[in-house]
């Protein structure tokens, strides 16, 4: 999965469980961004790159997402 899908997989959670869902690309290094999900939030990678199965976890980890809610 790369960025994108991503972000398309949890702004439509963040619809269906009322949650605010913000990206901001100016808030992080190069070319990551901050993704917000209701008040917790995470650096996201370059947006078309892959990310690993551990990173993923990591990220919906502090997002406090279950991985089968995607």
């Amino acid at each position: 999965m790369n960025g994108n899908e991503l972000l398309k997989k949890i702004k439509k959670l963040a619809k269906e469980k009322n949650k605010h869902f913000e990206i901001f690309k100016a808030h992080g290094k190069g070319s990551h961004s901050t993704l917000k999900y209701g008040e917790k939030k995470t650096t996201i990678k370059d947006l078309k790159k892959e990310i690993g199965p551990g990173l993923l976890s990591k990220m919906l980890k502090q997002l406090n997402i279950d991985k089968g809610e995607l």
